[in-house]
């Protein structure tokens, strides 16, 4: 009787033990839910060559065509936007009177690839009515302290007193308010040149900890400068940060307000063992290791969307992706004039450990998302990972991805010319389908199907058939992905840079024979 009474006892505690793991446990969507606005980008490293170009030196032909690869896989495998690095180390993947040219293109810094890889880049981009987002890192100089390598137009050389080496790198100092600046007006370069849709920071403000013996920091005597009273040398830091992202929020609105205003923070911010309104982790906080303050960020409206970096699996000990994604959902109720996007670690599928290596991870956190009506999308790091990894490959173009989604708007910005947004007119006719009436302030098209003879419901995001980026010219486009004895009908709206979609069009309908 008492073993038995053991065992219904040991069966009574694995039955609580189960229920309890079970609550605990998220409860993933049995498939992904196309929407029409769904956020899809992916991030392109060029930082010692990790993903564009795939090697230094490469000629002006080779870097080109392998962007236009890129550009077009991502695109196929629909896509909305890509994140690219175009100062990956206090240089220039563009002709610059503040920084020198990046020594990723050519293999030495300073030197002219003969281009400007910026302006393709974007361009190859907007072809494909993909996003393009700046890829800035603010503060690194070098992973290196060799300032040989270092062309003569680098700030280390010109201003010598504004950097910092620690752990065998070389950062600008952002204790120094000369240097921010410096950082702000390379940035808003960029800005005022290009025409691109944002401006992206990554998660490098001061240094992460670790490298050599030191441990400290080496910005004592700026601190003692620069103080401006405040008591905690944590928080001066934290400070600066902070000064330098309102700084930059506000020249960008101030020059062009339709560009966006991105930041792809360290995944945790406060530990709640630290701040009880933190998340439930035990992992390095971007807080207090490297001085990054998002809260402040969010609070006080410098961004207009906020990309956690996400990196870590379901159930993780330290940092399990399902609390930290909590916690991100909680934040976005300090400012519902703003986007959550999530980052998630692509580098991590098939690999790393026994949780990534299951094919079902990374789509399961896309597929959860989807829980919370605040995440407005993801990104993914990085591009190669993706087009690597044929097993997520196929679930993204099968099930993921199947529909293409539009990027989602932003009330509270406005696009220059946005109000006057109209539809054009549509003409069908063997085949093909004519866009009339031109409208400058139109930045692309959507075009929608169906078949039958029903009013095409332009809500329903299987009915998004292709979008066709805006040009001077009447567009034309002809439908071969067609059947004999079917009827399409075609409606079009046309769209501004910030994805304000304006009344549809006449439907028009082609009776294949």
């Amino acid at each position: 009787m008492k073993f038995k009474k053991m065992i219904s006892l040991a069966c009574i505690f694995l039955l609580l033990v189960s229920v309890n793991t079970y609550a605990q446990s998220p409860t993933i969507p049995p498939a992904y839910n196309q929407v029409k606005y769904d956020f899809r980008a992916a991030w392109i490293a060029t930082f010692t060559n990790i993903n564009w170009p795939s090697k230094k030196g490469l000629t002006v032909e080779q870097q080109k065509k392998e962007y236009i690869g890129l550009v077009e896989q991502l695109q196929a495998l629909k896509f909305n936007a890509v994140i690219m690095q175009v100062r990956p180390a206090s240089d220039a993947f563009y002709p610059s009177s503040l920084n020198p040219w990046s020594e990723y293109l050519t293999g030495t810094q300073g030197t002219n690839p003969g281009y400007d890889p910026l302006k393709f880049t974007i361009d190859e981009s907007h072809k494909r009515n993909l996003e393009f987002h700046a890829w800035f890192n603010p503060f690194r100089i070098s992973s290196s302290v060799d300032l040989s390598k270092l062309s003569k137009d680098n700030v280390a050389i010109k201003h010598p007193d504004w950097v910092l080496s620690y752990g065998g790198k070389l950062y600008i100092n952002p204790g120094i308010p000369e240097a921010r600046a410096f950082v702000v007006e390379s940035i808003m370069e960029v800005v005022k040149n290009y025409d691109i849709d944002a401006v992206h920071l990554d998660d490098y403000f001061y240094p992460y900890p670790g490298g050599d013996a030191k441990k400290t920091i080496p910005d004592g005597d700026t601190y003692k400068k620069y103080g401006r009273g405040i008591n905690n040398i944590g928080d001066w830091r934290r400070d600066n940060v902070n000064l330098f992202v309102k700084d930059l929020s506000t020249a960008i609105k101030q020059t062009k307000s339709y560009v966006k205003f991105g930041i792809s923070p360290f995944g945790i911010w406060q530990n709640k063992s630290v701040d009880p309104t933190g998340s439930d982790t035990s992992g390095m906080s971007a807080y207090s290791a490297i001085f990054a303050d998002s809260r402040a960020w969010i609070k006080n409206g410098y961004l207009d969307y906020i990309m956690p970096q996400v990196y870590w699996e379901f159930g993780n000990k330290s940092a399990a992706y399902e609390k930290v994604l909590n916690f991100w959902i909680n934040e976005m109720k300090l400012n519902p004039n703003m986007h959550l996007y999530i980052g998630h670690a692509a580098f991590k599928a098939g690999t790393y450990n026994e949780a990534w290596k299951k094919e079902a991870e990374l789509p399961n956190q896309l597929k959860y998302n989807q829980s919370f009506r605040v995440i407005n999308g993801s990104g993914l790091y990085n591009i190669q990972s993706v087009l690597d990894n044929n097993n997520f490959r196929y679930t993204l173009s099968k099930e993921l991805y199947k529909n293409i989604a539009l990027v989602p708007a932003m009330p509270w910005k406005t696009a220059q010319g946005s109000a006057q947004v109209t539809p054009p007119v549509l003409a069908a006719n063997n085949r093909t389908i004519t866009l009339r009436g031109q409208n400058t302030a139109a930045a692309y098209y959507v075009l929608y199907r169906s078949e039958g003879t029903a009013a095409i419901d332009t809500s329903n995001p299987a009915c998004i058939y292709k979008t066709i980026r805006y040009n001077e010219a009447v567009q034309l486009f002809t439908d071969t992905n067609v059947a004999p004895g079917k009827t399409y009908n075609y409606v079009v709206t046309a769209m501004d840079r910030l994805h304000n979609e304006s009344a549809k069009s006449n439907q028009v309908s082609l009776a294949i024979q």
